[in-house]
């Protein structure tokens, strides 16, 4: 990271969101949304409540801590196993994550599809789920590589299924049941 990174970390470490508003760093760039659609929320409730408890923590808007990167991103929702970390503070690392979830919306299409996708390759984490309400599918992203000619992470699995379809999630022991999802109005 650059001093401008560093100066740019402790600015949003401070910055005080207003409710309602959801703020991210996002390499190096804050960036802020608003509220989400309850059909957002609805998806993300139904994807925690599939997962086993007693194995597998699946938090709502926990910041993560990307290694090497001016980014603090805020998944929708992150997933890590009981007793991969210490359960304090604010950023969890991301290499202690198995599954990020991002649910698209109107305004984060770009982001969520390219640069998170980026993103969360170069932080290591395993899985990496897309579901985008627009378009009424999901997209689970597995198995990272090397990306040809940068030498950084990237995921070499692309599995795409309908809203209705069941998603296997390997690395949870876990069939998603996605027919509870809806797209916007």
């Amino acid at each position: 990271m650059t001093a401008i990174d560093d100066r740019m970390t402790g600015i949003f470490e401070n910055l005080e969101v207003p409710e309602g508003i959801k703020a991210e760093l996002i390499r190096g760039e804050i960036v802020m949304t608003a509220g989400p659609d309850m059909v957002h929320n609805l998806i993300v409730l139904a994807i925690q409540h599939q997962l086993p408890y007693d194995r597998w923590r699946p938090l709502a808007t926990q910041d993560l801590a990307i290694p090497g990167q001016a980014s603090e991103p805020q998944p929708d929702l992150v997933v890590f196993e009981r007793g991969a970390v210490e359960e304090c503070g604010r950023l969890l690392p991301s290499p202690a994550v198995t599954l990020v979830v991002e649910v698209v919306s109107r305004t984060s299409v770009d982001r969520d599809y390219r640069t998170k996708r980026e993103l969360y390759a170069e932080g290591t984490v395993p899985a990496y789920l897309i579901v985008d309400p627009i378009k009424g599918e999901c997209m689970l992203l597995t198995e990272l590589g090397q990306a040809p000619g940068s030498g950084l992470p990237r995921y070499t699995s692309e599995q795409t299924s309908k809203f209705g379809e069941p998603i296997p999630m390997d690395l949870l022991d876990v069939t998603l049941d996605t027919s509870e999802f809806q797209t916007y109005a």
